[in-house]
């Protein structure tokens, strides 16, 4: 579950970023999240942390902005913090409290998805070594490394873990893929395959463990070879 907080004193652009979120979210095929809002740095303070990511508003009445950024880093919250103001001039405050976005009013359509980019890729590496997916109405923690192979089959995609046993939840494989890390090659334009079980690669086909194979692209052989080798060196050194 991914917890956005949206601090602002105009209700219409929180409005605004909350729609911004659902429609980022939901284009990416994220449901486990949640969006709270607050109109004032107080009570955002007051609500005792535990969220990822906060958008902030500046000109606020006190303490304004940069002020809760800096009271949320006194007392240790580690969310990713991105201003969401009219003020040009403040956009080098923002690197004191470490801020990982600054979007000027009006907001820009792309520059917003832009930045959503970068914080789920930054929430993606704290948890690097595994997968978070939803099943249902709650999630579950996929270790990387349990994972073989990722297989699309419609609106689902199917992780096939090393005991033998699969997971499956709604998504695309090419969201997967960003998720994941270097380790996972897409062979096929349905499969994504973990390097560390890759034993061979014969007659378009992956070879796996226990005598288990998947296709790979004709065009995709080669590259599939090279990454291969690539990734077999750089955990030799």
């Amino acid at each position: 579950m991914i917890k956005f907080a949206i601090c602002d004193d105009e209700p219409g652009m929180a409005q605004e970023l909350s729609g911004r979120l659902a429609n980022y979210m939901n284009g990416h095929s994220i449901t486990a999240y949640s969006v709270s809002s607050f109109s004032n740095g107080r009570a955002l303070l007051d609500a005792g942390g535990g969220f990822d990511v906060i958008f902030l508003d500046i000109r606020m009445e006190q303490p304004d902005g940069m002020e809760t950024a800096r009271l949320l880093r006194r007392r240790g919250d580690h969310a990713l913090l991105v201003f969401v103001s009219a003020l040009k001039e403040c956009v080098f405050d923002s690197f004191d409290v470490e801020a990982r976005g600054y979007l000027l009013k009006p907001l820009d359509g792309p520059r917003f998805n832009r930045t959503m980019d970068r914080l789920l890729r930054s929430l993606e590496q704290r948890t690097a070594e595994n997968l978070v997916i939803q099943r249902g109405t709650g999630c579950e923690v996929v270790p990387l490394c349990d994972i073989v192979y990722c297989e699309v089959l419609g609106r689902k995609v199917y992780l096939h873990k090393n005991d033998g046993s699969v997971r499956d939840y709604y998504g695309k494989l090419e969201d997967l893929e960003r998720r994941v890390d270097g380790r996972f090659f897409k062979c096929h334009r349905s499969y994504l395959v973990n390097l560390d079980y890759v034993r061979g690669c014969r007659a378009g086909q992956v070879l796996l463990p226990q005598g288990a194979c998947i296709p790979v692209s004709r065009l995709r052989e080669r590259e599939l070879t090279q990454a291969l080798l690539r990734y077999m060196k750089e955990r030799s050194t």
